[in-house]
């Protein structure tokens, strides 16, 4: 416990935890799970204090994605049924992000299938969509697939505060989930974002698979992106994808797995995404304790999530604030 405690102290006050000290937080989170959990609470209320962000999104543009994620309902290589439609218009998605800003939500990302946005009136569409989200006293986001630095500095210029872009896991597993596209060119959109003045979020999927190890890799190229907000996913096993039949995590792994990204990041937005309700079931609002300070809350690209009343009762019960704006 003494060893514990002393790496807390070590993240709030130098931020630079190791690969050799994450993996001991681990093992001692496996052992003890709760008394890990209490120190990352202890590292997010020193940095966030009792905060909690709320965001919501739309799948603006479904299916026909050409890349072969094995986690994806929305690649061409795999059959899962998943509705398929075109960009949805400007009004569309200034139409649910006025919903969401009504559920609660002070961030509203457009999120698109496909490698990249290609398509000129796509874009001058997506413009309208910024435009239109800033005007109701939100702030734009957007998850659009790979961005040069060109497209990147029209985005700023347009309105967009923030991009979000996945490395999805490590750079070491990354080829056991896809390889249409190579990691570097993931790396160099949220560079593009970055030097352009967006603000980033990017993180990944937990369940792939992958090891602890992975994790923690992955958690460790984040620092050293300085990306501003880290969303953590839980596989949903969708039905047709090549991960249809995988092994879902212990609810207590995937706290431990939070806990440590907390130690590992230890000032930046952790936001608790895509597959929390399903993996972590009666433990969800352990996932703040655990040390997130941000929650994806209503649905999901093309899984449902749950109501947002119930995040934002979860949060207060927890004797937290659920705050609209951008902390």
């Amino acid at each position: 416990m003494e060893k514990a405690i002393l790496l807390k102290e070590k993240a709030i006050e130098l931020k630079n935890l190791n690969f050799d000290e994450a993996m001991f937080l681990y093992n001692f989170g496996m052992k003890h799970p709760f008394l890990l959990f209490g120190l990352a609470s202890e590292i997010r209320e020193y940095f966030k204090g009792k905060k909690i962000n709320m965001c919501g999104i739309i799948n603006a543009k479904s299916g026909r994605c050409g890349e072969n994620c094995k986690f994806c309902a929305q690649s061409v290589h795999y059959n899962t049924g998943v509705p398929v439609y075109s960009l949805c218009s400007a009004d569309e998605i200034i139409k649910k992000a006025k919903e969401a800003k009504s559920a609660g939500a002070h961030m509203f990302g457009i999120v698109t299938s496909g490698t990249k946005i290609s398509s000129e009136s796509e874009w001058e569409e997506i413009y309208k969509a910024i435009e239109g989200i800033n005007n109701l006293g939100i702030k734009a986001c957007a998850s659009l697939g790979l961005l040069n630095e060109r497209r990147a500095l029209e985005l700023k210029k347009r309105g967009l505060f923030r991009y979000h872009h996945n490395l999805e896991t490590s750079e070491s597993f990354f080829p056991n989930i896809c390889n249409t596209h190579d990691y570097k060119e993931d790396i160099q959109t949220v560079l593009s974002a970055k030097k352009a003045g967006l603000s980033t979020c990017s993180g990944g999927i937990i369940g792939l698979g992958e090891k602890i190890e992975h994790r923690i890799e992955m958690a460790l190229t984040l620092r050293e992106l300085d990306v501003d907000s880290v969303p953590v996913n839980i596989l949903n096993p969708i039905k047709g994808t090549p991960l249809e039949n995988a092994i879902p995590l212990h609810p207590i792994e995937i706290l431990v797995t939070i806990s440590i990204f907390r130690f590992l990041l230890p000032d930046k937005d952790i936001k608790l995404c895509g597959g929390k309700e399903k993996n972590l079931r009666q433990l969800l609002p352990l996932g703040i304790v655990a040390g997130c300070n941000s929650l994806m809350t209503g649905n999901y690209l093309t899984t449902a999530g749950r109501d947002t009343q119930l995040d934002i009762e979860m949060i207060k019960d927890l004797g937290m604030e659920a705050v609209y704006e951008e902390a």
